[in-house]
């Protein structure tokens, strides 16, 4: 897919984060890991966990479950073998229902910057999405981490999601049935369970078209969303013409700018730059094959 990647290149340099400058410089083959976990050590709390803004939206300053997952993610993305990710699921075991699940976000007093769905959030029960994007990510890491893979939190919240999914009979949000795909992807190649669970979903994901986020105008997820990896189980399970397509789509989504935009309201100023910086990350890995 062509894209104007000298201009993507510049637009994260002069908007986005420097968590996804690293990312995008360890993407492209001209950073180190130690660059990245330099930039993520500074969302890092005392307690192991994440906060400070690392989800745009959610900026408190105190170890948040979403936090947890974008720390994960990009300690998946470089192979990381410190002991961030132990210690994650350490954190993650301190705050976990006693279902196995996380809830989708946890009380906190600084609220400034902060989305109406964190603030809002039930903190005391579990929550399909927040734990099957944390499992997905803990297990991506997993295949490079025996000590993580045998780690008792990621377990306990694997069983949770499965049995979730497994009581899944109609579509669920949006949201919620993107990250478990991500989730299936993540185990489908050592848990035989994955198989039979994308069966009962892959009906509810639109491949023809866009799928609106209820209650939020404007707001959309794309077949990619819920397949962004090349390499995933799920890309061989979708129509491939209709992953061609999608492809065509994200990449005539570059901006004048360089960048990409997201379909969302961003709650803060920062924000709304670092979800660019964000989606332009993530586009230009899923327009190259990635596994970022």
């Amino acid at each position: 897919m062509e894209i104007d990647l000298d201009a993507a290149v510049s637009f994260v340099a002069t908007h986005a984060r420097i968590i996804d400058r690293r990312r995008l410089q360890f993407l492209l083959d001209e950073g180190s890991p130690a660059g990245v976990l330099a930039a993520l050590d500074a969302y890092r709390n005392p307690d192991g966990g994440y906060g400070w803004g690392l989800e745009p939206d959610q900026r408190s300053s105190t170890s948040q479950p979403v936090a947890a997952m974008h720390a994960l993610e990009a300690l998946a993305a470089i192979r990381d073998n410190s002991d961030r990710a132990p210690q994650i699921c350490d954190w993650l075991a301190e705050h976990t229902l006693p279902d196995g699940g996380v809830a989708f976000s946890l009380r906190h007093s600084d609220t400034t910057g902060c989305a109406p769905h964190w603030l809002g959030a039930d903190t005391g029960t579990s929550s399909l999405q927040m734990t099957a994007q944390l499992a997905a990510q803990a297990h991506r890491l997993a295949r490079h981490r025996k000590d993580l893979a045998d780690h008792p939190w990621l377990a306990g919240a694997t069983n949770f999601c499965l049995d979730a999914i497994d009581q899944i009979k109609e579509a669920p949000h949006p949201y919620e049935l993107m990250f478990v795909f991500l989730f299936l992807d993540a185990i489908a190649d050592h848990d035989p369970r994955a198989e039979e669970l994308f069966d009962r979903v892959q009906e509810f994901v639109a491949t023809d078209g866009p799928t609106p986020v209820p209650e939020a105008e404007g707001e959309v997820l794309h077949l990619l969303d819920f397949s962004a990896y090349a390499d995933s189980r799920s890309r061989a399970r979708f129509d491939q013409a209709a992953i061609t397509t999608d492809l065509h789509r994200l990449a005539s989504q570059q901006q004048a700018d360089g960048g990409w935009q997201v379909t969302f309201r961003a709650y803060s100023p920062a924000a709304a730059l670092e979800w660019r910086g964000y989606a332009t990350l993530q586009a230009i890995a899923t327009l190259r094959g990635a596994t970022l």
